[in-house]
């Protein structure tokens, strides 16, 4: 081989080398203002409160108050998070990644990370220590029976389009799954067979919330909420918020109400009846993405960070 042919097949390499070590993940960064940074989704696992965000950052709480950063194996954005019981959750993010926890949130594993697809998780939903579903951008939709050994993606051509967001999958409380998604795209089924259903909005729908025995809560742009006692059904009822507010967020209380968070700061409490809703003040402007009830009052986050509320009007967590 030549000096100039060996040259060529050295940089070649190089950079192939290059784009692999960009593609490989890299441990998020223990930041001292962890809590200041935006933070995308938060959850009340029965024991601790666990929060997921910027740059693969994952905070613990006992109270809401005061909070420590876990080490986490990936630097990505992380979207959303959900257990199945108080030491087994999962949570996902940008680069396809699905990170995994049995010690209720201390420690995290790296279970699936793509780069390569340029495509993100937005909704994780966990069924059991074995099984759970992640939904995301462009239709992505995966799931696993395992406990996470394998990911594998879900055929469901009823709620799956190359270009339509599944912004949230949540199970129902007759155990049936429900997505909702973009251009007010809604679908209930299993992991093997699912059924796309009639849509009160042609909007982009940000999240769902179980309600009752086989209905739900929606909501997304412009304020725009509606409840149903079932889903398959197709009978939809607007919940009026007197706001046009975006809502991205929200959390089902242990006596049936709801609270939604959203746009500006916003936080409603939804009646148990889904018909009515009272505005809290928050003190925080920027938008909030995520809701959790603990002792006292709520803890919502968002792009400003992780804030405290304290309001007498919401109840403990349903378990």
């Amino acid at each position: 081989m030549s000096p100039l042919l060996r040259r060529a097949v050295a940089l070649i390499a190089l950079t192939l080398s290059a784009k692999a070590a960009a593609q490989m993940p890299r441990p998020s960064e223990i930041m001292p203002r962890a809590t200041q940074s935006t933070t995308s989704a938060v959850i009340n696992n029965g024991k601790h409160l666990i929060t997921v965000g910027d740059r693969g950052q994952i905070l613990a709480s006992n109270d809401g108050l005061k909070w420590a950063q876990v080490a986490v194996p990936v630097r990505s954005m992380l979207t959303a998070l959900s257990f199945a019981d108080d030491q087994t959750g999962w949570a996902v993010g940008d680069d396809a990644t699905i990170l995994k926890t049995e010690d209720g949130g201390k420690s995290w594993m790296l279970q699936n990370f793509e780069p390569e697809k340029e495509t993100a998780f937005l909704s994780v939903v966990a069924i059991d220590a074995n099984h759970a579903l992640a939904a995301g951008a462009v239709g992505l939709l995966y799931a696993t029976r395992d406990g996470g050994l394998s990911w594998n993606e879900v055929v469901a051509p009823a709620i799956r389009e190359p270009e339509l967001f599944l912004h949230a999958i949540v199970r129902l409380n007759d155990g049936s799954l429900f997505v909702a998604g973009e251009s007010g795209m809604l679908g209930v089924g299993s992991a093997g067979k699912w059924q796309r259903l009639k849509s009160p909005y042609d909007g982009s729908l940000f999240g769902a919330l179980p309600r009752g025995k086989k209905g739900a809560l929606i909501f997304g742009l412009r304020g725009q909420a509606y409840v149903s006692d079932d889903v398959r059904g197709n009978r939809w009822s607007r919940v009026a918020l007197g706001s046009d507010a975006g809502l991205y967020g929200g959390v089902m209380l242990a006596d049936g109400r709801a609270v939604l968070v959203g746009a500006g700061g916003a936080v409603f409490v939804v009646d148990a009846a889904g018909k009515r809703a009272e505005p809290i003040a928050s003190g925080v402007t920027g938008t909030l993405c995520g809701v959790a009830p603990v002792s006292g009052g709520l803890v919502v986050v968002g792009d400003d960070g992780v804030h405290h509320i304290n309001t007498a009007l919401v109840a403990p967590a349903r378990p």
